[in-house]
């Protein structure tokens, strides 16, 4: 079992920028993906971006140069930097954890990730 805990969230202007953290409570040994989604209220939730072990990075196409997911090792910690924040932004962020690579074919589909942390809300205001 592995526990996830999101910080990070908050309320910011339009422009704005954001860091989301997600702790893990053990080190992730051998292969696996990390991944941030996000649910607004009525949508499903979606991949927003993901990273692997290899140091392999994908992102989904609507936050691709706003956003940088990235790893420390070290500390157990995986961070979603969010820049140049839009209104359609705002859902309850995610991270996710499965024992397997990232893959561009499925690495965005919800039911593949095992572990998932309780959320963060962020909301961008106009």
């Amino acid at each position: 079992q592995v526990q996830l805990v999101e910080s990070g969230g908050g309320s910011v202007q339009a422009g704005g920028s954001l860091r989301l953290s997600c702790a893990a409570a053990r080190a992730t040994y051998g292969t696996y993906c990390l991944a941030w989604f996000r649910q607004a209220p009525g949508d499903e939730r979606e991949g927003v971006a993901a990273i692997d072990n290899y140091g392999r990075r994908i992102y989904a196409d609507s936050v691709r140069g706003r956003f940088t997911i990235s790893q420390d090792n070290a500390a157990n910690t995986l961070y979603l930097e969010m820049n140049s924040l839009k209104p359609e932004d705002t859902a309850m962020y995610y991270c996710a954890l499965r024992g397997y690579a990232c893959s561009s074919f499925s690495w965005s589909a919800r039911r593949n990730y095992a572990y998932w942390g309780q959320g963060t809300q962020v909301t961008v205001s106009s």
